[in-house]
């Protein structure tokens, strides 16, 4: 092959031979669903977004690594006979979320702006204050760790 491959062809052939639909982001991203996805957006390659049978929310100018999973879907009890449905629940990132490589974002979670989510953490359902750090399994949250690291001037920041 001489030169770089043609990105449109590889999508093509990557679409056609998997469920991953063609995005703005990259051919390895697989979103399911319908995710609103704001402006400024980054999703590195081998990542999911599963929006399927709920709502899920990417605030403007986020950074999600790669390997990181945003799955608003949970079968482990449909699994098992415990119930008859996956549960699914709504999943919210405001603006200015960082998302770690191999972190993983459950259904219930709602990220507040301003917030890191470190890698190898698995953020569960709950409320996550703007400007925090969250770390680990389970998932340690910093509240306001951010907060006067930030400089005035940034976009998004509240007075």
């Amino acid at each position: 092959m001489n030169g770089e491959p043609d990105k449109d062809k590889l999508q093509a052939w990557f679409t056609h031979l998997t469920t991953f639909q063609p995005n703005r982001f990259h051919p390895l991203v697989w979103i399911v669903g319908e995710p609103q996805i704001g402006e400024g957006v980054y999703i590195g390659g081998l990542s999911e977004v599963n929006a399927k049978g709920a709502n899920v929310v990417i605030g403007d100018h986020c950074d999600i690594a790669s390997f990181v999973s945003i799955n608003c879907a949970d079968s482990h009890r449909k699994c098992i006979g415990l119930a008859d449905d996956v549960d699914r629940h709504d999943i919210v990132l405001e603006d200015h979320v960082f998302v770690g490589s191999h972190s993983v974002i459950k259904g219930g979670a709602y990220i507040g702006h301003h917030t890191v989510v470190a890698a190898g953490t698995i953020v569960g359902a709950g409320r996550v204050p703007p400007y925090s750090l969250v770390v680990g399994n389970p998932m340690v949250v910093k509240p306001g760790y951010y907060l006067d690291r930030i400089p005035p001037s940034s976009p998004g920041q509240e007075p």
